[in-house]
C-alpha cells in the first residue's frame, strides 16, 4: 500500500481513539519517560500487517523506533515476540490499541488463508484466492495479508477485469449475450469471465467462448459434470459454501481456482498483546 493512502487510513484510525487525547497517560506516565514494548502472539498465528503495525507508531512519534522479529507471512507459535516498539512512553500507550487492531485483524486473515492453502493436495494447480468482501477502506491490506498466508488476489476492483455476475446476465439478457458482448469489446489481453449457476448457463457460456467460468454454488454432482463438460476449454473457478473439508476434493477434480470470500470477510482477529515496561 503506497504510504500516502496508508498514513491517511491510520491518521482516521488514530483519530478515533485520540481526537480528545490521553488522559489516563497524561495523568499518570511523565512526558519523559522511556519504554520498550513487545508484540507477543498468544496463539499459534501466520504473522501479516507488519508494516501498519510500525507506521502507527511512527505516525503517533517519529521518534519510536519498531523492530520487526519475525519476517512477514511467518507462522509462529503461541508466546512468539512478533516486534519491539522503544520510545517515549506516552506515545507506546496511545498507539498500543490501534496498532494492535491492524496487526491481529490482518494477521487473522492470514492465518485463515493458511488453513485452506495447507489443504490443498502437494503437486495440485489449485490456487485459493479472495473476492472484493473486503472491510470498506482495507483492502488493499487486507488482500496482503491474503498473501502473506499463501493465498491470491482476485480483481483488484471493478475496473481491472471482465467478470460479469448473475445481475449482468440478468441485464444483458442472458449469457450468450453477456459474454458476447463483452467479448467484442475487451482489449486483446482481457480474459472475459462469467458466473453460472446451472448446467445450461455453462453449455451457453461455453458456446459463447468464455474463457474463465465461475462455477457458483453448485452441488457436487452438478460440479462434477461441470467439470466433465468444459474439459479444459475454459479455466475453471468454483465459489459458494467453500470450507477447508472440501479443498482436496476441487483440486481432485481439476478445479483451478477457489474463491472464499470467507478469508476476509469472516476471519476472526489473532490474539496479540503488547506487554510495555519502563527502559531503566
Amino acid at each position: 500500500m503506497l504510504s500516502p493512502l496508508l498514513d491517511a487510513l491510520i491518521d482516521q484510525a488514530l483519530a478515533e481513539d485520540l481526537g480528545a487525547g490521553d488522559v489516563t497517560s497524561e495523568a499518570l506516565v511523565p512526558e519523559d519517560t522511556r519504554a520498550v514494548a513487545r508484540a507477543i502472539a498468544t496463539q499459534p498465528l501466520v504473522v501479516a500487517g507488519s508494516d501498519a503495525f510500525a507506521r502507527v507508531f511512527y505516525r503517533v512519534d517519529p521518534g519510536v523506533r519498531v523492530e520487526s522479529l519475525v519476517v512477514e507471512g511467518a507462522h509462529v507459535a503461541a508466546g512468539t515476540a512478533l516486534w519491539r516498539v522503544e520510545g517515549r512512553a506516552r506515545a507506546l500507550l496511545a498507539a498500543e490499541r490501534t496498532a494492535l487492531n491492524f496487526a491481529q485483524r490482518l494477521s487473522g486473515i492470514a492465518t485463515l488463508t493458511a488453513r485452506f492453502v495447507a489443504a490443498i493436495p502437494s503437486g495440485s494447480k489449485l490456487r485459493i484466492i479472495d473476492t472484493r468482501k473486503t472491510t470498506p477502506g482495507l483492502r488493499a491490506l487486507e488482500r496482503a495479508a491474503v498473501r502473506s498466508g499463501g493465498g491470491h488476489n482476485h480483481r483488484d476492483n471493478l475496473g481491472t477485469a471482465i467478470l460479469i455476475k448473475d445481475n449482468h446476465v440478468a441485464l444483458a439478457g442472458g449469457v450468450t449475450a453477456a459474454v458476447t458482448t463483452a467479448r467484442d469489446r475487451a482489449t486483446h489481453i482481457t480474459r472475459v469471465e462469467v458466473e453460472v449457476d446451472t448446467l445450461e448457463q455453462l453449455d451457453e457460456a461455453l458456446a459463447a467462448r468464455a474463457e474463465v467460468v465461475l462455477l457458483d454454488n453448485f452441488t457436487q454432482a452438478a460440479l462434477e459434470e461441470a467439470v466433465r463438460r468444459i474439459a479444459g476449454r475454459a479455466l475453471i473457478e468454483v465459489s459458494g459454501g467453500i470450507t477447508v473439508e472440501r479443498i482436496a476434493e476441487l483440486a481432485r477434480l481439476g478445479v483451478d481456482v477457489v474463491s472464499v470470500g470467507a478469508i476476509t470477510h469472516s476471519a476472526g482477529s489473532a490474539d496479540i498483546s503488547l506487554e510495555i515496561e519502563p527502559l531503566a
